[in-house]
């Protein structure tokens, strides 16, 4: 028997729903027909959010709950007006990912069982060049929400001092991301450097409370700021993104004067179409702010000549130039 669908006009375009009535979300016993509803109704941020960047799906047919599918390849079978870029990962193999340029695009995704989306930090026309830094602010074991709001507020001043413009949501988990716009100039490991002498920045101001540090056995208590998240091919999930939680929380871009109160289950799928209707995109004038990474590069110079040097990539790259021993530490300990 097949399976039932209903079809939605969206724009231009008719977005085939299958199994609309399906539980994906327990808390309210939101449906995939809710979720694709949701994304519809915060059309212009997740537009924005993604506009003509390589976005890799994070499906799960099954619902919050079930298992996630990471999908960087688009499906074959798939509607003419589906658009991709091609990109090209550290191991050199490539993929033709999604290229959202409409909402229809994003509606077709998420009837896939796509709940969040996680587009890299540039766009098609200069894929090997980020637009975007991304500060990511990441509480470790024994820290929480509450221990991110306090970096956070650290990561503002530094900003502020740097005459950056920084762009605060939610992650729709324990932590807090930060984008700032840059120009597509420099390449990945250049940008990824810049974020690193940030974060180092930062922990030097509160080392009680952050780490740079990438082994975990290194981190302690301390909210973890994840330079890596700059890497090629490393994503986090975008504003307006749905995470996979049975309550159906949103990654939710906010003001800084509202991030101290703000709590994670604040910014839900029932709660931000209301917020977007009143507020619209709190971050939509992002485009018009671009930061000169030139003083970050400042930053990285200053470093290397203290002989503070690289940090180690994730274990999926190849060995980088200036790298440390990509190993752990308490291995390294006993191998000496």
């Amino acid at each position: 028997m097949a399976s039932p669908f209903i079809e939605l006009p969206v724009g231009e375009r008719l977005v085939r729903v299958s199994n609309p009535d399906k539980v994906f979300f327990r808390t309210r016993g939101e449906t995939k027909l809710d979720l694709v509803q949701y994304y519809l109704s915060v059309a212009d941020g997740i537009v924005r959010t993604l506009f003509e960047r390589p976005t890799q799906l994070k499906r799960h047919p099954d619902g919050a709950e079930g298992e996630a599918i990471y999908q960087k390849r688009v499906p074959e079978k798939r509607p003419d007006w589906i658009e991709t870029v091609r990109v090209t990962f550290p191991s050199g193999r490539h993929a033709d990912e999604l290229c959202v340029t409409e909402v229809a695009q994003v509606a077709w995704a998420a009837n896939l069982g796509t709940i969040d989306f996680h587009p890299w930090p540039s766009r098609r026309a200069h894929v090997d060049n980020p637009d975007e830094l991304r500060i990511d602010i990441d509480p470790q074991p024994g820290t929480g929400f509450k221990q991110a709001k306090r970096v956070a507020a650290v990561v503002h001043e530094v900003l502020v001092e740097l005459g950056f413009v920084g762009w605060p949501k939610t992650s729709g988990n324990r932590g807090i991301h930060v984008a700032c716009r840059i120009e597509p100039r420099w390449s990945f490991p250049e940008v990824r450097r810049c974020a690193l002498a940030f974060a180092r920045e930062v922990e030097r101001r509160v080392p009680k409370q952050v780490t740079t540090a990438w082994w975990k056995e290194e981190r302690g208590r301390r909210v973890f700021l994840d330079y890596n998240q700059n890497a090629r091919d490393r994503t986090i999930a975008s504003a307006y993104s749905v995470r996979a939680r049975p309550d159906g929380t949103v990654s939710a871009p906010v003001r800084w004067e509202e991030l101290a109160e703000a709590e994670t289950e604040d910014f839900t799928m029932a709660t931000m179409p209301s917020r977007f209707a009143e507020l619209g995109d709190v971050h939509a004038p992002m485009d018009e702010a671009v930061c000169d990474l030139n003083v970050l590069l400042e930053w990285v110079e200053r470093d290397e000549k203290a002989g503070v040097a690289e940090a180690p990539y994730p274990p999926n790259f190849p060995k980088m130039p200036g790298e440390p021993k990509r190993v752990q530490p308490s291995r390294a300990k006993r191998s000496a």
